[in-house]
């Protein structure tokens, strides 16, 4: 990630440039993960693997203008960027940093911060911010390398409130088509708080974020909630931990489908709990490098049992900072 930024009396503008290997470094079918959805592989939807993430994940600029001491409007654009929807990022919260995986809540949460085509205003007094954001509601294709230009089509608005180590927020968007093979448009809700600092009694760094989202489509609501904590307990160590609750849509009623024509899946509640810990291991500079390792239990409904078991899934990995 590259930022360039020119300061003036009153005046702030922002260059933002992100970029992911991903392309280059996963499979196209993406990554391993018991019970993720979202995307498509060859028209076909994904399911239990995290896609690749676009070579370009933002290109934007913002301009802020500070109307007194208090109170600062801005106005962003960009040919990638984020929407004024859902809480920070998995991969920018402090609490989720280390986790390599993305949340099972993802596309109820975050999933638009990789959106081709946005333009946002807001204000920010006293801690509290308002923002609107006029932006392409669908999500990336299946070509991870290029741009996909489109209409503005979507509208979001969100309410957020920050001091200090905490932030808030609520938002919601009207999403027109984001996932290809989900035809129909999306009214997504989220809110989130999120705590970034240091815990005083002990002097360790701890973060942490509560979020739930819903997407309520035409024919079903979906629900996610998530649970995530980091803890610096020593300066080269890090434990952490994720517990989801959430939705997924993966049995074909077939009774309905014979009587209708149409297609409709049984709603199937799973949850996920992750717990994990790495070590730095070298550091030269702002250079580190640390080894990881990761546990996540499942459980799984009674509707999908005979299908998926109760998994467990692990990690053991090499995690390069700088």
């Amino acid at each position: 990630m590259v930022s360039a930024r020119r300061v003036a009396a009153r005046s702030r503008l922002t260059f933002n440039l992100m970029a992911s290997a991903e392309p280059f470094t996963l499979r196209r079918l993406g990554s391993a993960q018991v019970f993720q959805s979202g995307e498509t592989l060859d028209g076909l939807p994904l399911r239990d693997y995290q896609h690749p993430h676009d070579l370009v994940m933002g290109l934007d600029a913002r301009f802020d203008w500070m109307a007194s001491s208090a109170t600062t409007m801005f106005v962003s654009g960009g040919i990638v960027a984020s929407p004024a929807l859902g809480p920070t990022p998995f991969m920018h919260r402090s609490s989720a940093a280390f986790h390599p995986t993305a949340p099972l809540t993802h596309h109820m949460l975050d999933s638009s911060h990789i959106t081709h085509g946005v333009v946002s205003a807001g204000v920010v007094t006293r801690g509290w911010g308002l923002e609107v954001s006029a932006f392409q509601g669908r999500e990336p294709d299946e070509n991870r390398l290029d741009i996909d230009a489109g209409l503005l089509d979507s509208l979001a608005g969100r309410l957020s409130w920050a001091r200090g180590p905490w932030r808030a927020q609520v938002s919601n968007g009207w999403l027109v088509s984001p996932e290809p093979e989900e035809p129909g448009s999306v009214m997504r809700t989220t809110a989130s708080i999120e705590y970034s600092g240091v815990h005083s009694a002990n002097s360790r760094g701890l973060s942490w974020t509560a979020a739930v989202g819903r997407n309520d489509r035409a024919d079903h609501t979906e629900w996610g909630a998530l649970a995530e904590v980091a803890l610096h307990p020593a300066s080269r160590s890090r434990v952490y931990t994720r517990a989801e609750l959430v939705d997924r849509f993966i049995l074909v009623d077939f009774d309905h489908a014979a009587a209708t024509g149409e297609e409709r899946h049984f709603r199937s509640r799973v949850a996920a709990w992750l717990v994990g810990a790495d070590r730095e291991l070298w550091r030269s500079g702002s250079t580190s490098a640390a080894l990881g390792l990761d546990l996540t239990l499942h459980r799984t409904p009674a509707n999908l049992r005979d299908s998926y078991g109760n998994p467990v899934s692990w990690h053991v990995y090499v995690r390069v900072s700088k």
